[in-house]
């Protein structure tokens, strides 16, 4: 199968082979550069940002990610908005394209998919693949170690619940958790009020 082919099937949802050699080339000199990210330190903050720039699809202003940072291709298929916060441990795999908006937390150990494969174990046996898009939107925050599966959207101003596994689409406006991940309740006028339980908003 030629290279353009097989990038084609990547970011269509079709079936391809993850180990094709000129697949695996590209993405260990995406990894190489993951890696010296990795490697900076703390009080190389212009450093990181200037790394961040070249190694993602896009990544918008005032965005900051904690070390360490894993993703199967080094960020090239992520695209950040304005003011993306990820705590340590943030894994992205990116295979395929992940949107993430405005205003957007990750907290620590957030394992982000796009990545999966077939049930059929001949297919498995050959390494076949196939990869769907996530779309985080703006505004939401992801509780610490919650898991993004492929395919799913997360509509706007949502909370992800710590530890939740998010199967399936969730709405705009809502708290969801657990495994599968379910919608817990509505924001509302209350949440404007109290920030936890009944302690009182006062700034």
């Amino acid at each position: 199968m030629e290279l353009n082919e097989i990038k084609e099937r990547m970011h269509s949802g079709k079936l391809y082979i993850c180990s094709d050699e000129r697949i695996s080339a590209e993405q260990t000199e995406a990894l190489d550069r993951l890696y010296d990210f990795n490697q900076t330190r703390p009080t190389e903050e212009d450093k990181r940002k200037k790394m961040l720039k070249e190694m993602f699809a896009e990544i918008g202003e005032n965005c900051y990610i904690e070390p360490p940072f894993h993703a199967n291709w080094g960020g090239r298929n992520v695209h950040f908005g304005n003011t993306v916060y990820a705590n340590f441990n943030l894994t992205l795999v990116d295979d395929t394209h992940i949107y993430v908006g405005d205003n957007v937390m990750f907290g620590p150990n957030v394992t982000v998919c796009t990545a999966t494969h077939p049930i059929n174990p001949d297919l498995r046996r050959k390494q076949a693949q196939y990869n769907l898009p996530v779309h985080i939107e703006k505004n939401v925050w992801i509780g610490a170690g919650s898991f993004i599966m492929p395919g799913v959207t997360i509509g706007e101003n949502s909370v992800i619940g710590a530890m939740s596994v998010v199967t399936k689409d969730i709405p705009a406006n809502v708290v969801a958790v657990g495994n599968p991940c379910c919608v817990l309740r509505k924001i509302d006028e209350n949440d404007k009020k109290f920030y936890d339980k009944t302690r009182i908003i006062d700034i």
